[in-house]
């Protein structure tokens, strides 16, 4: 097997079944539009949906092989820590994908481009103090490599990737692709994610990186007014049709394959995201008005905001962030616990504060 060869950007699609096309991309279009106008909803989405942009890092790490769940990291951050250094790995490079993510947002914030210095910037986040830290993170590779089975030799490899040498100039091309201002932006997402993956500019953390991409270009788009459409769950659940689609790119050109397997992703998993943010928010007003009659405080709507980014969380931090004074703050969470909206997931011991858990909100991620 020989490296890849990519095609040059924009493709030709001229030969594209085109009338069964226009209608899954209307589809994807129509339930990405309705997730947004559900994101409309909540006065801040970004914060608000924080536990499900945890699930989406651990999903996408999921597919790389790393073995956690949102709850572990959930307690990890809770102060919490499991008995495996193996486990704590897998939890880090969960909190790197989101770090990562976030990271790339406030770039974007900031007004600097969708651009190759970005892709380097969220891989080198990525990376940072895990497994392939030592695998040159933010920097396209100078070196060969390959996809294959655990040791796999690169002639035994299932693919292998463009030659190094010409890394810069496939991304370069890209970058000049997706900035087209004549291109439908749905279809340019599918392009950029395949094309990214194709291309494996990095060492290691080529397949989160990509994944991370797909929002981060909705929301540059403007089909999506803030980050948080988690594809990853999807990608995950058709793991074998999602890595053979883009297989078959390099082996046969099969792009309109690709094509239509990423529409029916965005259209099923903006489904399934205005569902979860639906319940989300529905959970939030029913709380709203509960917790603001039994506190009785003027910070109810801050000690709602707490629990909901924070589901899981140690006492102290939870009276910190709801600006409550420490007698205020344990009167508040013995009555939250009474009415059995907050669980002691660990009890307090010794200068060990107690650790809390919103159950609601865990059950519906």
């Amino acid at each position: 097997m020989k490296p890849y060869v990519p095609i040059k950007l924009p493709l030709s699609t001229t030969t594209w079944d085109w009338q069964a096309l226009v209608l899954k991309i209307g589809l994807a279009n129509r339930n990405l539009a309705y997730f947004d106008g559900v994101l409309s909803s909540i006065i801040n989405p970004t914060l608000f949906l924080s536990p499900l942009e945890t699930k989406e890092a651990v999903l996408s790490s999921k597919i790389e092989g790393t073995v956690t769940t949102v709850y572990e990291v959930l307690k990890f951050e809770a102060n919490v820590k499991p008995d495996s250094i193996s486990k704590q790995w897998d939890i880090q490079e969960v909190l790197n994908y989101r770090s990562a993510m976030r990271h790339a947002i406030e770039w974007i914030n900031r007004g600097l481009p969708f651009n190759s210095t970005l892709i380097c910037s969220i891989h080198k986040e990525l990376m940072s103090g895990v497994r392939g830290a030592n695998k040159q993170p933010g920097q396209i590779r100078t070196a060969q490599n390959w996809i294959g089975k655990p040791g796999a030799s690169m002639e035994q490899a299932t693919y292998i990737p463009p030659e190094p040498l010409g890394l810069s100039d496939h991304l370069l091309n890209l970058i000049e692709y997706i900035e087209k201002k004549d291109q439908e932006p749905i279809l340019q997402t599918a392009i950029l994610h395949a094309q990214f993956e194709l291309l494996h500019p990095f060492l290691d953390g080529n397949g989160r990186t990509g994944r991370i991409l797909v929002p981060l270009f909705l929301w540059h788009k403007k089909l999506i007014k803030s980050p948080v459409f988690y594809i990853s769950e999807y990608l995950e659940a058709n793991r074998d049709q999602y890595y053979e689609s883009l297989r078959l790119i390099s082996l046969k050109g099969e792009w309109e394959a690709w094509i239509r397997f990423f529409l029916e992703a965005v259209a099923s998993q903006a489904d399934q995201n205005a569902q979860k943010a639906s319940q989300v928010l529905s959970l939030y007003q029913v709380m709203k008005t509960r917790i603001t009659n039994l506190t009785n405080s003027p910070r109810g709507i801050q000690i709602l905001d707490n629990i909901f980014a924070s589901p899981i969380i140690e006492s102290t931090l939870f009276i910190k962030q709801s600006g409550l004074n420490k007698q205020t703050g344990r009167r508040i969470i013995t009555r939250l616990k009474e009415e059995g909206i907050l669980f002691t997931l660990q009890p307090a011991a010794g200068s060990r504060p107690e650790i809390l858990e919103f159950k609601e909100l865990l059950d519906i991620l």
